[in-house]
Formats: C-alpha cells, structure tokens, sequence
C-alpha cells in the first residue's frame, strides 16, 4: 500500500511540520535517490546547494503559502530547507543538464459524453523511487478538500480537490529549458490543486508562474452537470492551452503538441512520446467507454504492441535509463477520489486499484 497521510489542518505551517515529521524516513531516501540521480546524469555535486536554495526562493516569491510548508516540513524532517528546495525542483535541476526522459507518462482524458470527465494517466519513473510514493489529504481555505500523489517530499504531482478540479502531470522537454532555477512545476500543479476550481482560473495560476523547465497539466474539472479539460503546456518560451477535440478527447504524452512551442522540443524523432501518443489516439474509443477497466486496457500496451506505454525497465541499461511504470491513477470526480494501481495498466486487475 502506497504510504499516506492525512492533516485537518489548513495551517501550512501546522501541516507542513506533521508531514516532515511523519515522513523523514522516506523523504531522505527520495533525497538520496535524487543525489544519485543527479551524479548518474552530470549535475555537478557543487550546484545542488546553490539550485535548492533558489528553488525554496522562487516559491517563496510565487506561493508563500507553499513556501511556509516547505519551511515547516524541513523541520520535521529535521532537513536543510534547501534539501526540500532540491527535490522540488528535481525536474528543473535535471533540465540544467538537459537530461531529457526516454520513458515518462501517458494521459488521456474524455469529456464528450454526460457526468464527470474520464481521466487516466501512468506515471513511468525510476525504480529507485518506488519506495517514496505518497497519497496526502489536506483540507484547503478555498478548494475544500485536496487529495493527491506525490514522492516524499514534493508539494504536489497528480490529484484533484472537492471542488471539482484535477491534475495530470507529464513532463516535456524545450531548447529554452535549464537556464536558471525557476517555480518548481510541482509546486505549479500544487498550488493549482489549493486554489482553483476551474480550468480558466487553473490556467491563470500557471501563465503566472515564471517556470524554467517544461511539463503539461491535464487539468479536468466537472461541476456536477458538466466537465471541462485542457492541457496547459508550461515553458520557458511560453504557455499553450490545448481544449479538447470535437469530439471530447484530450490526450498527451511527453512532447509538446502546440505548433508554436514545439519548434524547441527536445524528444528525440525516435522517442517513444511519439508512438505512445499515436497508440492513445488510435484507440481513444476505450477512454469514453463507461467501464473504467476499459481506460486501464488503453494504457496496456508495451514495446512488442508498438509501442510503451506500459513501462518495464531494461536491466543491460544503467540505471538512469530505465523506465517503469511505478502508478496507474484514475481520477475520480464525482466522488472526489484518486484510485491508485502500485504499478502498470498490465496488472491492474480491477481489485488491485487503491481508492483515496
């Protein structure tokens, strides 16, 4: 079972602390996992201070809130504040290298039929850090209740608040990317889970971060008659938001789908965004069916169907380029829950799933 936790508190403060304090263990393992990672893909050992403290101050400038309860989870964790910083901007450090992903998420999400979007993504990172996933619960002074996934120590990833708001998260890559330490993504999709009801006022908070490293954000919202969905892609040349097709489909991988940003992308022709993307499309019928089995079935497939978006690790390559697929998520709207499968759609047997 994936670890959690649950605060009543709305003081970022209060829950900060009780967060660090609960998962020390755990965010030291994520934190050693990334210091290895790092070394694996060149991030020189003398930056990471420097890279960590500027994160903590970028969140400081765009979400105090946030930075209050990175402060506070540091000293229950018993941590240097810029440790927690480092891991946060974990996808904006390894940007400064231009360590690009291989494997990485694939989202899909349908909103042409009644009742609440359907919304589904696989999150594909490293072995390593399948021992630091996190489900948290925490109520929120404007969203009511927010529940999300996140590594140990990360503010936010994938979740959905009481108001009706979801949030997928892939990672992208752009030219313009790495130049300085900006507004942890992470922390983006965060602060969108805290504060925003609707895809318009989700899309103002992340045109209004100064990001220096690349992501999308599936956002979903469904108002109890009606959903809505956009693919807000995030970068350092700029922001794009993407509405579904005609039809109510919104699908995404990892490489950037608006005409204008993809002139910088950085997935390789070869990368497997491409086929990935191609499959979801070809099959998107799955991902409006009214049996959710059925959007799980749309993300199992692997190298040998052509190709990977269920992901299971090479063992010839070193580790920092092997890939799996370490959650399966769907998002719940209607009843405000994620439900949580440890692992890929290949074994997602219906009783497997975890609901939060």
């Amino acid at each position: 079972m994936i670890a959690r936790h649950h605060t009543d508190s709305a003081d970022p403060e209060l829950r900060g602390y009780a967060l660090g304090f609960a998962s020390a263990a755990r965010i030291r393992a994520s934190l050693d996992a990334y210091g290895d990672l790092f070394a694996a893909v060149g991030v020189a050992t003398d930056d990471l201070r420097p890279y960590g403290e500027q994160a903590a101050e970028e969140i400081r400038r765009w979400a105090p809130a946030l930075h209050r309860e990175l402060v506070a989870m540091a000293a229950g964790a018993q941590l240097e504040v810029w440790r927690l910083g480092l891991v946060n901007a974990r996808t904006e450090v390894l940007a400064t290298v231009g360590a690009t992903a291989e494997g990485e998420c694939s989202t899909a999400v349908y909103v042409g039929g009644p009742g609440a979007p359907h919304a589904i993504q696989t999150w594909d990172w490293h072995q390593e850090f399948s021992g630091t996933k996190a489900l948290i619960r925490h109520p929120s002074e404007r969203t009511g209740e927010v529940r999300l996934f996140t590594e140990a120590g990360i503010l936010g990833k994938i979740g959905l608040n009481s108001a009706g708001l979801g949030v997928h998260f892939n990672i992208l890559g752009h030219a313009a990317d790495g130049e300085r330490i900006g507004v942890p993504v992470h922390a983006v999709a965060r602060r969108i889970l805290d504060e925003a009801a609707t895809v318009a006022e989700a899309v103002d908070l992340a045109r209004s971060a100064e990001v220096s490293a690349s992501t999308v954000l599936t956002v979903v919202a469904f108002d109890g008659r009606h959903g809505d969905a956009a693919c807000v892609e995030l970068s350092p040349a700029g922001t794009a938001v993407l509405p579904p097709d005609a039809d109510g489909y919104l699908l995404h991988t990892n490489h950037f789908l608006d005409p204008r940003l993809s002139a910088g992308e950085l997935a390789a022709p070869t990368a497997s965004t491409y086929a990935r993307l191609k499959h979801l499309a070809g099959h998107r019928e799955l991902i409006a069916s009214t049996d959710p089995t059925r959007w799980t079935e749309l993300l199992d497939a692997h190298d040998e169907d052509g190709a990977p978006v269920c992901c299971h690790p090479q063992p010839d390559l070193p580790f920092h380029q092997q890939w799996r697929t370490l959650l399966t998520v769907r998002l719940d709207l209607a009843a405000g829950r994620l439900r949580c499968h440890e692992g890929g759609p290949c074994t997602a047997e219906e009783g497997a799933w975890e609901h939060f």
